[in-house]
């Protein structure tokens, strides 16, 4: 009975949650590394060399990182409903904003108030899944939720490609479409968030009495165990070393993440001039394809075997390896086959990293614990794209940027089995916490 009872709750609790929150970071990402595509014609119009292009692309993270922690606590306090509908309003009126950019300073400006208005977003997201999902069911949950990351880059390269043919039309240029018509859902979904999202699992009248109680027994059962193990304050979460490890190995993660995902459409067309830029966007696609599909396979793997640190190792150092490749094989379609490798293994250790921190932080220590892991790696999606820019502006090509990203998560890799062997809370697939696949 307990376990039917376990696969109805969650079951619920994947299909309601999980798609919504992945139609919301589709948006998230999109509007956030959308700048890659308008690149193609954007940088020209604006007569921008690719190390300013990568600053102001760059320049994101500082606010987000300014604001991250902050933005988190708010959440916790208020509830998730409430500020994630806020984010979501922000950014997207931001991001329509952006396609009145005339200069490099007003792109700086408005990439800084889009990294201050989409802070707090995704690390609220990781919190709020703690909310909801035991231990045990968390890298298959971040997993389905993060796949957004890669589709955003499937279906989202496609369509700003097809924006930048409005060129011209009512005296725009097509990157000024892109911009208004990709930050239209965001500022969209901010008001459906309001309506859709349940803030805590004891509110969740889509449950029924008796699934309410046992999911909220079952996370409150966890929260206690933790908690009886060692329990940390705000400011000791925030000073912890485990905590100040994983961002490091998030660091390195990101730096390869958007250091890739801002830059591989200019790298696609390096291989081939002669191709169209509606082709470049299509091909900037499949990477991603293949790497959505990789962090489903990861993350059901990391939950069924219990096991965290080289589901985020391996992943690393096979991304690192596709990365080597697209050096190395002189060939166009080699090197196209070492960039999908590349996007496989950096996006396939997303979904078991972010089951580390909520393992062993709770309450107001794990809004502002995931928070600061969070920020602190994404100062990485600062550096990926102004290093690989300013390299590229300095050597006129990205075989040495992509040397950064290679280095950067060959040390994620490393540092990551510095970790636990066994992730705190959880146990063998025997015991009384053991995983349970809707």
């Amino acid at each position: 009975m307990d376990q039917a009872l376990a696969r109805s709750t969650l079951a619920k609790v994947t299909s309601r949650l999980i798609p919504f929150m992945f139609i919301l970071y589709v948006a998230n990402f999109l509007d956030r590394v959308n700048v890659g595509v308008a690149a193609l014609t954007m940088s020209k119009d604006l007569n921008l060399s690719a190390a300013a292009f990568g600053l102001g692309a760059g320049i994101f993270f500082i606010g987000y990182f300014l604001f991250e922690v902050p933005s988190n606590l708010i959440l916790d306090k208020v509830g998730a409903r409430m500020w994630i509908a806020r984010i979501m309003i922000t950014w997207g009126i931001i991001s329509s904003a952006t396609m009145f950019v005339n200069s490099a300073a007003m792109f700086y400006a408005l990439r800084f108030l889009l990294g201050v208005a989409e802070a707090g977003f995704f690390a609220g997201m990781i919190l709020y899944l703690t909310y909801w999902f035991p231990a045990a069911e968390r890298a298959k949950a971040v997993a389905g939720f993060m796949t957004a990351v890669a589709v955003a880059g499937v279906i989202g390269n496609p369509i700003s490609g097809a924006l930048l043919k409005l060129e011209g039309v009512a005296g725009l240029h097509g990157w000024q479409w892109l911009f208004l018509l990709e930050g239209l859902p965001s500022l969209i979904l901010g008001f459906v968030v309001i309506a859709y999202l349940t803030d805590k699992p004891e509110q969740a009248t889509w449950l029924s009495e008796a699934e309410r109680t046992w999911l909220t027994e079952r996370l409150q059962n966890e929260r206690r165990e933790k908690e009886g193990r060692e329990q940390f304050s705000l400011m000791q979460a925030l000073v912890n070393g485990r905590v100040w490890l994983l961002a490091l190995v998030y660091l390195g993660i990101v730096i390869s993440l958007y250091g890739f995902t801002i830059w591989l459409p200019t790298i696609i067309k390096g291989l081939s001039a002669s191709t169209g830029n509606t082709a470049v966007a299509f091909l900037a696609a499949i990477p991603f394809l293949f790497a959505a599909i990789a962090m489903v396979i990861v993350g059901r793997s990391s939950d069924r075997s219990r096991e965290r640190r080289w589901h985020v190792a391996g992943p690393a150092f096979v991304g690192a390896f596709g990365l080597i490749i697209s050096i190395y094989v002189h060939s166009a379609v080699g090197a196209f086959i070492g960039l999908i490798i590349g996007a496989v293994g950096i996006y396939a250790a997303l979904g078991p990293f972010w089951t580390f921190a909520p393992a062993f932080l709770t309450g107001t220590a794990a809004a502002g614990g995931i928070a600061l892991v969070n920020s602190i790696g994404n100062l990485g999606g600062f550096l990926g794209p102004y290093i690989a820019g300013a390299v590229k502006t300095k050597t006129g090509n990205f075989t040495d940027a992509l040397g950064v990203l290679i280095v950067a998560l060959i040390i994620a890799g490393v540092l990551v089995l510095l970790m636990p062997h066994r992730e705190p809370g959880m146990v063998p697939a025997e015991g009384k916490h053991a995983a349970v696949t809707p």
